[in-house]
């Protein structure tokens, strides 16, 4: 990290079509924050790039939905979570928006290098084409019966009632959403972009970062890797979108998630004109002294870890400006509400500006940095908000700073009293103390012997719980660094909450209330350090509660700074510094409030939510006889082997074993399943089903899924595995 000058931070772009809600926050948008902070206090030069992603199919639905059109769809919901962002503290140094022309002009750039490179190829492709709405039909635009299952109801690239995928030429009994009309196969020409080109560079790529990258990151890349990287289509045939820069293709858009990624490059030029800077869009990005870190969710990883790096690397092939890749991209999982997934259909959630109209930012930011789904999936609850609201923030760190603040005002009128009881040599103190205090910082001594020096050399002027508080103040900086710089935020908001119980430990075991009678020296000796130490957590919580940190600083009469981390490891306050009137820097959260927001869920958690919440319409298939059902083989079946089905981000081909049998199956739960994480799983499965080929793959049987409103299936797994073997029947 050292050899670069500067750190270039990208959050995925959210989807223009939505509020954003604590899923999102968890998932790219309060980390990034939390480490541009940090680097910035620690003097480092960064910038944090996001905006909306505006074009694409779902904002065509929803203006269609709303009644409006798709520019005031993302007008709409761009202010509104710009409006959010900044409520919570995410200070992006520039939001921007894939709708401007410099954006427009980046992304064709790119699709003509790209093209000129030979990295594009042309096929042709049969579509549903809506003569009367004279139009191609996109996958969510039609409407049949599925080619595998038979439900009626399937969309044009998979069927919620049985999660098969296939193409929508497939679907038998197609309808167009758009007029209720029959729609006709007719042959359209696309480009594709030759990701299999860059495999063997991209393997070299992802394994050069094999030792600093998080092991879901890296698994999930691989596994893409590993099942070989074929075309992806880059254009569609609709009317919003970016034009395809090129003659006899008007009509045609750049697909969404091909010109998306370019709006961290647009909106870091767009800064930089705003800032007079004309060169600095190059320097951040084809300068080898920066460092870029892309902060996703899971859902994206293999995105930023392969198609993002792929089409730079085409850039770069022509020497024409070399852009830096990824030097890591710090993924989260998913931030599930009480026990359930974010579902807008079944309304469960939170978006982020309903809660800014009843609640601080703060306790938000620390609650989610505290339990951030770093490595495995974690759960917001309100019970837990209320717990760490009122037994960390408010009981820890606000208790410590309230009653410091009431002692120095109550006993020594408001002003940072003497360090030492001789005045006269209090400056050399400060200064030797100081001195000893950045060595013994991070000099990789035990705590213990760090105390021990500084309770013998400091003997005439501190006791030994003054050494213990000071030793733990110098180390905390480093300490926190380091985890900040591992990309491990959950700890560090652990480390720093531990300098706040420090701290207050330290408050009572001077028991400044008894001394002030027969020691006043002393009493003034550990507020002066209770006084440093507030300013210290003003500096070191600054990242995860910017809000309070600013509030802390106000306190003590002190200008908010931004750029002082390692100075949280001395002591800086002078003596008869005055100190503002305490004020109370958390309101606790009574249970009354947890009860009323969990009632706006539907109930009280998970088990209270499934049964109150409102009940699924089921409209059921025609009544079959017992003889019916029997002739369905349902048999349990352990998975062998699991790989992505090329060209589909949905589908899955899963090698089975059925007793004796071994059997090939597709299944269409890609976007909620990783490979790897179904190797060993028993799984129920009808085992009789006439083979099907989709996308060239047969499909020997079907697992048996359960699919939310929201179209998420769930696999349904065998409840005691250890007690059923592979080819048991399900009855």
């Amino acid at each position: 990290m050292a050899s670069f000058k500067r750190t270039l931070i990208t959050s995925a772009l959210p989807y223009a079509n939505g509020y954003i809600h604590l899923g999102h926050v968890a998932g790219a948008y309060l980390p990034a924050d939390i480490y541009t902070r940090f680097l910035r206090a620690t003097g480092q030069e960064v910038i944090h790039i996001s905006g909306s992603d505006e074009h694409g199919v779902a904002i065509m639905i929803t203006a269609e939905e709303e009644g409006i059109t798709p520019q005031q769809v993302v007008d709409k919901y761009h202010t509104a979570n710009s409006i959010a962002f900044f409520g919570l503290g995410i200070a992006f140094d520039m939001y921007g928006r894939t709708t401007w022309q410099e954006h427009h002009a980046t992304a064709q750039d790119f699709f003509l290098a790209l093209h000129q490179q030979g990295y594009l190829v042309e096929k042709d492709e049969e579509q549903f084409y809506d003569p009367e709405a004279a139009m191609f039909l996109p996958d969510r635009y039609v409407e049949g019966t599925c080619p595998v299952c038979g439900a009626e109801g399937a969309r044009g690239d998979q069927c919620d009632n049985c999660s098969s995928t296939y193409n929508q030429t497939e679907l038998k009994n197609p309808v167009s959403k758009l007029t209720g009309k029959t729609p006709e196969k007719r042959t359209t020409r696309h480009f594709y972009f030759s990701l299999g080109k860059f495999q063997q560079r991209l393997e070299q790529y992802v394994e050069r970062h094999s030792h600093d990258w998080r092991d879901h990151v890296l698994q999930q890349s691989r596994s893409w890797l590993k099942q070989g990287l074929g075309d992806r289509a880059i254009t569609r045939d609709l009317p919003w979108g970016i034009d395809v820069p090129l003659p006899g293709y008007e009509g045609k858009k750049l697909y969404v998630w091909f010109d998306a990624p370019f709006g961290y490059i647009t909106n870091t030029k767009v800064l930089m004109n705003k800032r007079g800077d004309a060169e600095g869009g190059q320097r951040w990005w084809q300068s080898p002294d920066t460092r870029y870190v892309a902060f996703i969710g899971k859902d994206n990883i293999w995105f930023h870890t392969l198609m993002f790096p792929a089409m730079l690397m085409g850039w770069n092939d022509q020497q024409r400006g070399q852009y830096v890749l990824p030097d890591n991209v710090p993924a989260c999982n998913f931030l599930n509400l009480e026990g359930n997934k974010f579902s807008k259909s079944r309304k469960w959630g939170i978006d982020l500006q309903d809660y800014l109209a009843e609640f601080p930012p703060d306790p938000l930011r620390y609650t989610i940095a505290s339990s951030l789904p770093e490595n495995k999936d974690a759960d917001f609850t309100w019970r837990e908000y209320q717990a760490k609201t009122n037994n960390e923030l408010a009981d820890i760190l606000g208790n410590f700073v309230n009653r410091t603040l009431q002692f120095t005002a109550r006993y020594f009128d408001g002003a940072v009293p003497p360090l030492a009881a001789d005045s006269a040599k209090e400056a050399d103190l400060l200064a030797l103390l100081n001195e000893d205090l950045r060595r013994i910082s991070n000099d990789g001594r035990g705590d213990q012997e760090a105390i021990e020096e500084l309770a013998t050399k400091y003997l005439n002027y501190f006791t030994h719980n003054d050494a213990v508080m000071l030793v733990a103040l110098a180390r905390a900086p480093h300490r926190i660094a380091q985890l900040y710089s591992n990309f491990r935020f959950r700890d560090a908001a652990l480390e720093t909450m531990n300098v706040a119980r420090a701290a207050n430990k330290y408050f009572n075991d001077s028991e400044p209330w008894k001394t002030r009678k027969d020691n006043p020296a002393r009493t003034a000796t550990s507020l002066n350090i209770c006084l440093q130490v507030v300013r210290s957590l003003a500096v070191l919580f600054r990242p995860i509660i910017p809000f309070t940190s600013d509030s802390m600083f106000a306190l003590l009469k002190l200008p908010p700074t931004e750029t002082a981390w390692y100075s949280a490891g001395t002591l800086t306050l002078a003596t008869g510094a005055p100190i503002a009137e305490p004020v109370i820097l958390f309101n606790k959260v009574e249970d009354s409030v947890v009860e009323e927001q969990v009632a706006k869920l539907g109930g009280g958690g998970a088990a209270a939510a499934e049964a109150e919440k409102e009940p699924i319409h089921v409209e059921l298939k025609p009544e079959v006889t017992i003889d019916d059902v029997m002739k369905l083989d349902l048999r349990v079946a352990t998975v062998l082997a699991a790989e992505r089905v090329k060209k589909s981000e949905k589908l899955l081909k899963l090698q089975i074993r059925i007793g004796d049998l071994e059997r090939q199956i597709l299944a269409g739960i890609g976007k909620v399943y990783q490979p790897e994480e179904l190797v060993g799983k028993k799984i129920v499965v009808v085992a009789n089903l006439k083979p099907a080929t989709l996308m060239g793959q047969q499909s020997q049987g079907m697992l048996l899924a359960a699919n939310s409103p929201d179209g998420l299936p769930t696999i349904v797994t065998v409840l005691n595995p250890d007690d059923v073997d592979d080819g048991f029947i399900v009855r």
